[in-house]
């Protein structure tokens, strides 16, 4: 019976460790800025940028951590067969010391940091608007700890035009080779 209520006392006395935990994981530690609507035409390609903000007093660990322990954050994509996402490219990350290791500087994005990427429609692809749902994936930490990592969903429209960008057709002059004096 004692073993018992030792083990009550031991869960009640958790409880608030175990409930701030459970609130300080809902707390959104960054955010992703809007995204215009993209237009870009078919066989063509455009350029794409995501914006993210990293709250005060957070960081999480950059595209390509110091250490292959740590999670990079990355940006992912689900896209229809109309579209495709190449040429990622996330900034350097700062290198950083923190109280818990001064020893060793990690690789962290902190405040605002863009994510780039090139939009490509395939030739084939139907004309008209689509929305494209991407998601962030990252672990924030602060001073004093990390936290499980999260995904930060986001979506974006993209409008697909039929024909795309054509050289100028040459037109003939008199001082043309290919024109012929009658």
């Amino acid at each position: 019976m004692r073993r018992f209520l030792r083990l009550l006392a031991f869960i009640f006395a958790s409880t608030p460790a175990l409930l701030l935990a459970q609130s300080s994981s809902a707390i959104e530690r960054v955010i992703a800025g809007p995204v215009s609507t993209v237009m870009v035409h078919k066989g063509s390609s455009t350029p794409v940028q995501f914006i993210f903000h990293v709250k005060p007093g957070y960081h999480i660990n950059s595209n390509k951590p110091s250490t292959p322990e740590l999670i990079p954050t990355v940006l992912s994509f689900s896209l229809p067969e109309d579209l495709v996402i190449g040429r990622m490219k996330y900034p350097a990350g700062a290198l950083i010391s923190f109280p818990f290791d001064p020893s060793q500087k990690l690789s962290v994005y902190s405040g605002d940091f863009t994510v780039k990427g090139l939009l490509i429609a395939q030739p084939k692809a139907n004309p008209g608007p689509f929305t494209i749902h991407a998601e962030l994936r990252y672990q924030a930490c602060d001073n004093n700890a990390c936290y499980p990592p999260k995904k930060l969903p986001l979506a974006f429209n993209v409008n697909i035009r039929s024909g795309g960008h054509s050289a100028p057709k040459a037109r003939p002059n008199r001082t043309s080779p290919h024109i012929h004096g009658n």
